[in-house]
């Protein structure tokens, strides 16, 4: 039953998302539907005389073609007379209405006017269409978030930010035809993404290690904000006449928070100087500019705005995207790939666009405002051209680009086939082999110069240089990589070394000519070439060493001795590292402590500050026992294996929030080595389960073998690539490899990104042949589960 309740908890907390989820679904899917099925007015009217008139109609163009203008007299809203409307004496706005009737101020008609949702093309537009396509756009991206990023706090909070965004620009028509659900949304969504934003700040300042320069104790920023305008909003239903002055008090708060935030990363970067605050400044100014000079600035200037509020507005959208962008760097995708082929696009496309436009100024008459939105649609339609140009040419690239086959599948084909040569002559000989098939030129050969003997030899057997021929190859000043073309043939630099210098020889015979791509490929091949004979080199010196290694006085090789050194200077600084930063720090602590209370002039409270002091040393020292246990476990030489391990999952158990379950058989191991083994073995797979696998349910087994023994783990975590565990310069992974491998053996892990992680380890204590170790990357069976 325990059991049962922390899986639910467990699986409560790893599917947060999903509540999250279905609440933004339930309410923007409510939000639009009231936004659709309403048409939005926004008449603003005066009383005069005991009439209401017109002042100023928020869709002109619409008010045009329906005649409607200031002055006019408004009689009736869905049939209701508007003098027995109480909300339009404290809010003088027509805000929703699907009938109007009115009285046209300049020849006296009485005008009867139906309107529907689709009437109004810009309401239809700015209030329903677009903040539609915003909200499925969030929903999508925070979907794909938590895909890729499982259980990471900055990622979790970034999800949640931009769905509260979402949700706070799809309350906007809701909220301004003073539907009840959408005016506490919009409000409190409003101030809510500032909180979230401010605690991920926070979390972020702590992921970069620097000080946090505002409240700790974030609870109090979700709390008092919100708690603040979700009353004031409910208070505001009951009472319609404060709904004005709530609006005017939530706009304060949204200001104030977002002065914090911009104060927050303007101290920080000024202090810190740190690259990432100011991408984070940059991220949130840079959506404001359009609005401040592109309507605001002219507006005030000009009179005369170049785009309305409305579409400047739009800009403020990107902020929670621009955060995709700083954050999930070479996490998800490669942001400066984008950012440098997006800059591509956008130089060409700009330049064009401009031509466009002054061409058609020069050919028509446009107006100002026509020719920015033809600006903006050719400017947007050449960026998307470009990109699904440049898609469909990688598709069609065969065609394109070669009439003889896809380079790149011809680049992996002979890498793989000369990459299986293990001697440098073969590997030249399989080199040329490669580039006379591929190239379909039959004169291919590579001319290696000896530097102390002079000599001149070739892979060609049927060609020969005299000295004045080759002085003018050797002479050649080559870089690794390039192809010179010279009257004869194209010569390219390969590899040289103290005693050879390899040059690389295309007869064309002044009739065959190498495309570029030809000469790429080729390029290419010569880099990867260059790597082949130095790592060639290594392993046939590394060879010859242990050829030799019984000869030697020692028995030991110096680059063997140098790499053992330096693992264990590497061991001893990171264990001086971790006792500086925590034993040593906690005694500086006591000691000031201590300081304090012998040159205290007032001798009260002495007590409680010893009390304090001592819990302070017992703290300091129960660290100090755990890293002694975890450097040689002392139960381990005295009460056994068995017991060794129940303490270590035993502590285990304390920090765990998934449910572990474990087995242990009794042993019988003659050597005693191997009982420090598998301690260190279940100690590493833990601590790997604590730090990185996010599981509901751990499982780990010790099992007597016939003539050995088996551990078997298993975790339903969020697992990881095969080709990200085989690349990886992991330690823990490494570590346990090379513990296994040292007693002869095998050693076998399979996971995948949300399949978890299963590891087998078998070792065999018969066995007296020495094996080079077994590391094989396959499924393994899941090892039943035993519980406690």
């Amino acid at each position: 039953m325990f059991r049962n309740g922390l899986l639910a908890l467990n699986y409560l907390k790893n599917n947060w998302l999903w509540l999250a989820i279905s609440t933004y679904l339930i309410l923007g899917s409510y939000l639009l539907s009231v936004t659709y099925s309403t048409p939005y007015l926004g008449i603003k009217l005066k009383e005069e005389n005991g009439q209401w008139l017109i002042i100023e109609p928020y869709y002109k163009e619409w008010a045009n073609k329906q005649k409607i203008s200031a002055g006019d007299i408004i009689l009736e809203i869905d049939g209701n007379n508007i003098n027995e409307l109480n909300i339009i004496k404290y809010d003088p706005v027509i805000r929703v209405a699907k009938e109007l009737k009115f009285l046209n101020h300049e020849d006296g008609q009485l005008i009867h006017l139906q309107i529907a949702p689709l009437d109004i093309p810009e309401q239809f537009l700015y209030i329903f269409f677009l903040p539609a396509c915003y909200f499925l756009l969030s929903l999508i991206v925070s979907l794909y978030l938590y895909k890729k990023q499982k259980n990471s706090s900055l990622i979790n909070l970034l999800t949640l930010f931009i769905l509260t965004v979402s949700l706070a620009y799809v309350s906007i028509g809701a909220s301004g035809m003073l539907d009840s659900v959408g005016t506490v949304v919009n409000r409190s969504s409003m101030i809510l993404c500032l909180v979230l934003l401010i605690h991920f700040l926070r979390n972020y300042f702590l992921f970069l290690n620097l000080k946090w320069l505002f409240i700790n104790n974030i609870k109090i920023i979700y709390i008092l904000p919100l708690s603040i305008v979700s009353s004031f909003s409910i208070f505001s239903i009951i009472h319609p006449f404060t709904n004005t002055l709530f609006s005017i008090f939530t706009l304060w708060l949204f200001f104030i928070l977002l002065l914090i935030i911009f104060g927050i990363l303007g101290i920080g970067y000024s202090k810190y100087k740190t690259p990432q605050l100011k991408i984070f400044l940059l991220s949130i100014i840079s959506p404001f500019l359009p609005f401040l000079f592109l309507f605001a600035i002219p507006q005030i200037i000009f009179h005369k705005y170049i785009l309305s509020a409305d579409i400047c507005s739009l800009f403020l959208l990107l902020i929670p995207y621009s955060f995709i962008f700083t954050q999930l760097t070479e996490r998800i995708f490669d942001m400066e790939y984008y950012i440098t082929r997006f800059r591509h696009y956008f130089n060409f496309s700009f330049a064009f666009t401009v031509w466009l436009l002054i061409g058609l100024y020069w050919i028509t008459d446009l107006a100002i405002s026509r020719m920015t939105e033809i600006f903006f649609f050719s400017f947007l339609s050449l960026i998307a051209l470009f990109y699904f140009k440049e898609k469909i040419d990688y598709h069609k690239r065969k065609i394109l680009f070669s009439t003889k086959g896809d380079y790149i599948h011809r680049m992996y084909t002979t890498i793989d086939s000369i990459g299986r040569v293990v001697k440098i002559e073969d590997l030249l000989e399989r080199f040329v082999q490669e580039v006379s098939l591929h190239l379909e030129i039959h004169h291919v050969y590579v001319l290696t110069y000896d530097f102390h003997t002079h000599a001149v030899t070739s892979t060609s057997k049927s060609k020969e240089y005299t000295q004045n021929q080759m002085d003018e190859v050797l002479l050649e000043k080559l870089c690794l990589g390039d192809i010179k073309k010279t009257e004869h043939f194209y010569i390219a630099f390969i590899h040289q070394d103290v005693n050879y210098k390899r040059i690389l020889v295309v007869d064309h015979n002044k009739s065959i000519y190498l495309k570029d791509e030809e000469l790429l490929w080729l390029e290419l091949l010569l880099l990867y070439l260059n790597n082949f004979i130095e790592n060639t080199k290594m392993v046939e010196d590394l060879l010859e060493q242990l050829k030799h290694m019984k000869e030697a006085d020692n028995n030991q090789l110096p680059w063997l001795n140098k790499l053992l050194w330096l693992r264990f200077e590497e061991e001893k600084y990171q264990l001086a590292q971790e006792l500086h930063d925590t034993i040593l720090q906690e005694q500086l602590h006591i000691a000031r402590e201590m300081d304090v209370v012998i040159h205290a002039k007032k001798k009260t409270n002495i007590q409680m500050k010893l009390s304090k002091v001592h819990d302070h040393m017992i703290a300091s020292l129960n660290d100090l026992r755990g890293y002694c246990e975890n450097l040689k476990p002392p139960l381990l030489d005295t009460l056994g294996l068995n017991a060794a391990l129940e303490k270590l999952i035993q502590k285990v158990h304390k920090r765990a929030e998934f449910v572990l379950i474990y087995t242990i058989d009794r042993l019988y191991l003659e050597d005693e080595r191997l009982n420090l083994m598998i301690y260190r073995l279940f100690q590493e797979l833990l601590n790997n389960a604590l730090k990185h696998s996010h599981a509901n349910i751990v499982e780990i087994h010790l099992l007597e073998a016939k003539e050995g023994f088996e551990v078997n783990y298993f975790d339903d975590g969020i697992g990881c690539k095969m080709d990200e565990i085989i690349l990886a310069d992991s330690m823990g992974i490494r570590g346990m490899q090379e513990r296994v491998r040292a007693f002869n053996g095998k050693f076998s892990i399979h996971t995948n990104i949300g399949d978890g992680m299963s590891i087998r380890i078998k070792v065999n204590e018969r066995e007296q042949t020495k094996s080079d170790g077994y590391n094989t990357y396959h499924r393994w069976p899941t090892p039943s589960k035993q519980l406690s």
